[in-house]
Parts: structure tokens; sequence; C-alpha cells
């Protein structure tokens, strides 16, 4: 059974940086990694993707160039998330997700069959 555990978050002021980490079982290799955010009384939106067997990524525009998505080189269940010149409206309940492939060019809600509990980012003024 696939199972995920994130860790991570927090609070920080605008400008800041935080890491949010998602570990997963019941997968050793080649697996689709996601994160989704959501912020009181809004849908839950997208953020990145990444593949592992290929490295191909996905950025959401509103955090491209400020966001990384990344596998831990020596452990390949580990996927972080580094979250770089945070602004407040990045405030939002971070949930990672897997499954064992991506599918299409923009990460869905429904391709995910695993969901982390989630942890909350909080950026201040």
């Amino acid at each position: 059974q696939v199972q995920l555990v994130e860790s991570g978050g927090g609070s920080v002021q605008a400008g800041g940086s935080l890491r949010v980490s998602c570990t997963v079982s019941g997968y050793t290799t080649n697996y689709c990694m996601g994160w989704f955010r959501q912020a009181p009384g809004k849908e839950r939106e997208r953020v990145a993707r990444i593949y592992t067997s290929t490295g191909v990524r996905y950025y959401a525009d509103s955090v491209q160039g400020r966001f990384t998505i990344s596998q831990d080189s020596a452990k390949s269940t580990v996927v972080y998330l580094q979250m770089n010149s945070l602004k407040p409206e990045d405030t939002a309940m971070y949930f990672c997700a897997t499954a064992r492939y991506c599918y299409g060019a923009t990460p869905q809600e429904n391709d995910f069959d695993t969901w982390s509990q989630g942890t909350q980012v909080t950026v201040s003024n």
C-alpha cells in the first residue's frame, strides 16, 4: 500500500524560504509526485509536479522561478518542494500527492491516488 508522510512548512516573513518534504512508501523508483495547495475559501490548486523516472517537472505560473521540486539524490523515496521568495499569497495548506505515472502536461487532482495529510505554510508581511 502506498503511503505519504509530509513534513516541513511553517511560518515565515515575505521574501523568506521554506522547504516541505514528502516521503513515499510503496514506491522505490519511478513515480509521479505532485504538490497542491489550498487557501481558506479557495479551491485547491496545482503547484508543481515531478516524474522521477525522467526528471520532467511542471510548475504553476504563480510559482515558476520561485519554487523548485526535486528528488533527494540519495533517498529516492523523498521529494522536496523548496519555496523561495515567498509571498503572502502563498499562504495555504500544502498537500503532496503521488501516483505511479504522470499524465498529461498539466497535473490534475484526479491523476493522483494517494495524498498526504497536508502541512500549513503561512507567509506574513
